[in-house]
């Protein structure tokens, strides 16, 4: 005699995978790392200038980063140089030359 085994498929119930649905997520945010010191920022600063005079029009952080290459972060430092030094203005939560 031959038996015959019937195979089970198991499948999630609603509930279960909605559970799975709900998992928190992971940060997949990138830890920026960088020295902070004068001539660091100082290159972030010439990142930023050359950005703002590149495109010759006033930029936001991000767009600024984004153009120049850099971490936000980074683009910040460089701009409190170029404040500093009278290089940049800010203009409705644009960054432009002064």
């Amino acid at each position: 005699m031959t038996e015959k085994k019937e195979t089970v498929k198991k499948t999630a119930t609603p509930k279960a995978a909605a559970e799975k649905k709900a998992a928190p997520k992971r940060s997949t945010a990138k830890k920026v790392v960088f020295e902070i010191n004068a001539e660091s920022v100082g290159f972030r600063a010439g990142d930023v200038y050359q950005a703002l005079a590149t495109a010759g029009k006033a930029l936001s952080v991000a767009e600024i980063a984004k153009a120049a290459k850099i971490a936000e972060e980074e683009a910040l430092l460089g701009m409190g140089w170029l404040f500093k030094e009278g290089k940049i203005k800010a203009e409705e939560n644009k960054i432009t030359l002064a």
